[in-house]
């Protein structure tokens, strides 16, 4: 099976390696996510950075909103964390959002490990 947003994800995940060597792993989300924004713009990646998304329940939009850190190339949600250890939290999250928004895979990084963490999750629901 090939890979969903082969070469976006490359693209996304060279800007988060980037942004993690000068970094380290010892700051907070919202700095990464400056960061990696900067990233982003010098590297010509598109993106939207926490747009609101909204969930539809049987053909209603519903009121709560939910704002992935970023969605690149108008086909990968991207969710970025800064914590010991990724959980099912994380995951689902990730996951929900993309869904939500409708877009082909969702991409979960971590910063605080010692190596740049990254979990992705394509959107089977759109394959099928």
């Amino acid at each position: 099976m090939e890979l969903i947003c082969k070469e976006e994800v490359y693209q996304i995940l060279g800007a988060a390696m980037a942004v993690h060597r000068e970094l380290g792993s010892g700051f907070t989300e919202k700095v990464y996510q400056d960061a990696l924004e900067i990233e982003f713009q010098e590297r010509g990646i598109p993106y939207k950075r926490e747009t609101p998304i909204h969930a539809i329940y049987h053909g209603h939009q519903l009121k709560a909103e939910f704002i992935p850190d970023f969605v690149c190339y108008d086909c990968v949600v991207v969710e970025l964390k800064a914590v010991k250890e990724l959980d099912d939290i994380n995951r689902s999250q990730t996951i929900n959002y993309m869904k939500v928004a409708d877009m082909d895979l969702g991409l979960l990084i971590n910063f605080r490990s010692q190596s740049l963490q990254y979990e992705r999750f394509p959107n089977f629901d759109k394959y099928d």
